[in-house]
């Protein structure tokens, strides 16, 4: 054996030093970990958390007096309520509360739905109707209310106005159900109908015009969402 190898020193092995507290790897590691735990808890939290918001036991219409026994109080998360408001049902309802436009059954009240009397355009009037309305005429829809003026009554006078003789027209159009009476029983075969319309006022004079006139009154539900 060469002597020059054995008079060579014999290798030490490299030990691997454990990383103290001020590694700034084991540092960095630690800060991740504790933000992934607390971003997890905050989402945990957030999906959980509820408010409670107002929603309709029935169809709320423009006009209509809105109290606690019209509404009922639900628990809603709140990623349900982004991009939108409702009425809190944390605070007590306004005593002169109002509804401002339709809201359906069922469904969460936007806080720009409710307002007081002065802030509704619209009028109520009782239109009585000359056959039984459609099913789809119920509080909430929206309808157009037509006038039939009264045919002349005899042939002579029915020559004399020929075709200048007046026609269907309407009277409203888009305008909201309120409420609907209709009659029960044995009456139920006469037409004899009520249907309560909400009519803005630039169209309040036609309307009222017709119903003292001579001649029959049709309310027509619109067909499509806008019905509804």
């Amino acid at each position: 054996m060469d002597t020059a190898l054995l008079d060579l020193p014999a290798p030490t092995a490299a030990r691997l030093r454990r990383p103290g507290w001020r590694d700034p790897r084991l540092l960095a590691g630690i800060v991740l970990v504790a933000a992934a735990v607390a971003l997890g808890a905050w989402a945990v939290r957030s999906a959980q958390e509820t408010v409670p918001v107002y929603a309709t036991r029935g169809v709320l219409v423009p006009g209509s007096a809105v109290g606690p026994d019209d509404l009922v109080v639900v628990e809603v998360r709140l990623p349900e309520l982004a991009g939108a408001e409702y009425v809190s049902a944390s605070r007590a309802l306004p005593q002169d509360a109002v509804a401002l436009r339709t809201v359906g059954a069922g469904e969460l009240v936007p806080a720009d739905a409710l307002g007081s009397a002065a802030d509704v355009a619209l009028r109520p009037v009782a239109v009585p109707v000359r056959s039984a309305p459609s099913d789809d005429v119920v509080a909430g829809a929206v309808v157009d209310v037509w006038f039939t003026p009264k045919p002349p009554a005899s042939s002579s006078e029915q020559g004399k106005e020929g075709k200048d003789a007046p026609g269907p027209r309407t009277l409203a159009t888009g305008v909201t159900v309120a409420e609907v009476n209709r009659p029960e029983g044995t009456f139920a075969t006469s037409g004899a109908a009520v249907v309560h319309v909400l009519v803005p006022q630039d169209a309040l004079a036609s309307l009222l015009a017709a119903l003292s006139a001579e001649g029959a009154i049709d309310v027509l539900p619109v067909p499509g969402p806008a019905g509804r």
